[in-house]
């Protein structure tokens, strides 16, 4: 008697729900694409172009070096959509084009491949771009634009359209972003400006509200751990309420520190990457209060207003360490 049937072993996990890589991430843009529309609204053409150019080079880079390597390009799972998304969300709207190609390039070849390519990578690779940029060219990131000018779907700013290893040519009226003018100023912004978004910043600062649903959205579909976003921004809160009580003349409220700057769009869509965020349940908490407290150090007592970047990096680094140190215990065990 002969059967035919054969019989498949395989490691775990043995139950698997029906969500892929690929269609996780695509709901992750789809979830981008409210608080992407009304950057551009906000900021016009040249923040068009800025998503265009960013997206383009991420996927041309992915391209590349996937048939360098031999593999077959993984451009339709939509991570490297992804990373170009969120590159240029936290990009000033202005940025020279030809810089812009260059952060989306090392993110995608620095951040990604060079640690062995999707769900290897150790870091966030748009904010290893980002990272690269800010390094890189500290005076073109930290020159910010106002939103809404009538010409913005006219004409792109003349600075998007700089030359190659030129000076970025700054047109029309600069402004500084609200953590700008709290920090060197002393001057705090109205915070339904900052739930709306009609200020100055990077295309993630532009509508808290919009990044926030954006999350809600993900979170209900089971595609980011929520405890991360609510235990940033729970933290921050907590921290900025208690400075503030201290000296308020000196220390912003918890409103204004968790609605401005990018820290929406990093607790909800940055901190929350799957691969760069801890496993186990009591490390994704500590993972999200290191964030927090990275944050408000560094906006606070910092040479820079915003710690965003710098913190989820720092924190993506120790999450092997925290990961290790929150294992629960096994069953059956006493330590």
């Amino acid at each position: 008697m002969k059967f035919t049937a054969a019989l498949t072993l395989e490691g775990s996990p043995h139950m698997r729900s029906g969500a892929t890589a690929s269609a996780i991430m695509w709901q992750v843009n789809l979830a981008l694409v409210p608080a992407l529309g009304w950057g551009i609204w906000s900021f016009g053409i040249s923040a068009l172009g800025l998503v265009l150019v960013t997206v383009t080079a991420s996927v041309a880079t992915e391209w590349l070096i996937t048939k360098w390597q031999g593999k077959s390009p993984c451009i339709s799972d939509g991570s490297v959509v992804l990373t170009g998304l969120l590159l240029a969300m936290c990009l000033p709207p202005a940025l020279p084009y030809w810089m812009a190609v260059c952060g989306a390039v090392f993110a995608v070849g620095i951040g990604k491949h060079a640690f062995g390519g999707l769900g290897q990578n150790v870091f966030n690779p748009a904010l290893v771009g980002r990272a690269m940029l800010q390094a890189a060219f500290p005076s073109a990131l930290t020159t910010w634009t106002m939103p809404f000018q009538l010409d913005r779907f006219t004409q792109f700013h003349q600075a998007s359209m700089t030359r190659p290893l030129a000076s970025a040519i700054v047109d029309g009226v600069s402004s500084a972003t609200p953590l700008g003018a709290m920090k060197f100023d002393g001057v705090t912004t109205d915070a339904m400006q900052l739930l709306v978004g009609s200020v100055s910043g990077s295309l993630g600062e532009t509508s808290s509200w919009l990044i926030v649903v954006g999350g809600i959205y993900l979170a209900l579909r089971h595609m980011l751990n929520w405890r991360i976003p609510v235990s940033i921004l729970l933290v921050v809160a907590l921290l900025t309420t208690v400075f503030h009580i201290w000296q308020p003349d000196s220390y912003p409220t918890a409103g204004f520190m968790v609605g401005s700057g990018g820290l929406m769009l990093g607790a909800w869509f940055m901190a929350t990457d799957m691969v760069t965020s801890p496993v186990t349940a009591n490390g994704v908490w500590l993972f999200g209060a290191i964030i927090a407290c990275l944050v408000v150090a560094i906006r606070f007592w910092g040479g820079l207003p915003e710690g965003v970047m710098y913190a989820i990096l720092l924190a993506n680094a120790m999450v092997p360490l925290i990961d290790r140190f929150t294992q629960p215990r096994v069953f059956g065990r006493r330590s």
